[in-house]
């Protein structure tokens, strides 16, 4: 067993401009196929667009509220919400709210760096 806790996880800017606690990730823990951080994006606040060319994510909202563009496709998530993002489909987050969002991302493969291009602004989010 391999127990990791918040606190140990010192938060990061990821290429997209979110913050990031990498939980159990490559850099950390003896994972082999996946990864799980949380996210958190302040009021206001975007990522910019990306993709992860070779990575499946799941987005969990454990807190707050944000509109989220997944493939062309603008929803809005709350607290609760889980969200497939496929290997490849460009996405973006906006925060409107005035509170932080904060998501649980898991990734498969692994996350890394590398796996993350920067795209264009797409659909309106606001």
């Amino acid at each position: 067993m391999f127990v990791r806790s918040r606190s140990q996880a010192e938060p990061f800017t990821t290429k997209d401009g979110s913050t990031i606690r990498s939980l159990l990730d490559l850099s950390c823990a003896p994972v082999r196929g996946q990864s799980l951080a949380e996210a958190e994006v302040g009021p206001g606040q975007a990522t910019t667009r990306h993709r992860h060319p070779s990575t499946e994510e799941f987005y969990y909202c454990v807190e707050g509220s944000a509109r989220l563009e997944v493939g062309g496709e603008v929803r809005s998530i709350r607290e609760g919400d889980a969200v497939l993002i496929p290997a490849g489909e460009p996405h973006q987050i906006y925060n409107s709210a005035s509170k932080p969002v904060r998501i649980l991302c898991c990734c498969a493969p692994a996350y890394r760096h590398e796996d993350t291009e920067l795209l264009p602004d797409g659909p309106a989010l606001a």
